[in-house]
């Protein structure tokens, strides 16, 4: 899950480049849903559902798998299994960002007036530094699969190195 949310980070990236801003802002969403997804699959999910998301790709097992939960139920489920320092970066961004990033998935307002109307600069910025937070925590989260701490601290002190790359809390306007 780690290396499709980057996939999906690049692919945002490279979309940002070409000027088709909906479509990048709406993989802005998919990135954060696989990293939850890869988190709740480490700390929260079942043996059960497990087996349905690494049984073979047939129509019997994507019935199975699309029985899944929800991005809001894996974090209700993380909330309960994950360490906090884990889940306070995730509720942070849905928070901020989820009702403006559907909006920009599913056609709506936000995705229908800033397209029509224009991207103006701070939004693409707030965009690509919300997509380099996703990243970030990306990052961490793979460092801590390696099981070598000394790379999940690098990986945090990367944070203040670079944080002009990432957003404030109240910089959020998509």
């Amino acid at each position: 899950m780690c290396s499709v949310s980057l996939e999906h980070a690049e692919s945002f990236k490279i979309l940002l480049a070409s000027r088709n801003f909906t479509s990048a802002i709406g993989l802005l969403r998919l990135q954060f849903e696989c990293l939850v997804r890869g988190m709740w699959v480490l700390y929260a999910a079942s043996e059960t559902a497990l087996a349905k998301l690494t049984a073979e790709l047939n129509e019997e097992n994507q019935k199975l798998a699309n029985k899944l939960p929800m991005l809001s139920e894996m974090i209700r489920q993380l909330e309960k299994k994950a360490p906090q320092n884990a889940i306070d970066p995730i509720l942070e961004f849905k928070q901020y960002s989820w009702k403006p990033l559907s909006s920009y998935v599913h056609g709506g307002l936000h995705a229908i007036d800033r397209h029509s109307k224009g991207y103006p600069i701070q939004i693409l910025e707030q965009a690509l530094k919300a997509s380099n937070g996703v990243n970030g925590l990306t990052a961490v989260f793979a460092s801590i699969l390696t099981g070598q701490p000394r790379l999940t601290k690098d990986v945090y002190e990367s944070f203040d190195k670079f944080a002009d790359c990432f957003h404030a809390k109240d910089e959020i306007d998509l």
